[in-house]
């Protein structure tokens, strides 16, 4: 899909001197997956400590052999 967009040159130089990409489009590409892992990550990290559990569940139970 082509979106124009306009973006700091600069910006783009500098991002391209510190990556392995040569195109602007691998850069931007990466750059958005990167940012898609982040914010996911970060929901992730949001549920410590929302997650009830039972005190009395036995986990080790189940690895027993009968």
């Amino acid at each position: 899909m082509k979106i124009p967009i306009e973006i700091d040159q600069q910006l783009i130089a500098e991002a391209l001197a510190l990556s392995n990409f040569s195109t602007e489009n691998q850069l931007i590409e990466d750059a958005l997956r990167e940012y898609i892992q982040r914010r996911q990550q970060q929901k992730i990290l949001e549920l410590f400590g929302t997650i009830d559990y039972e005190p009395n569940y036995d986990y080790k139970q189940q690895r027993k052999i009968e």
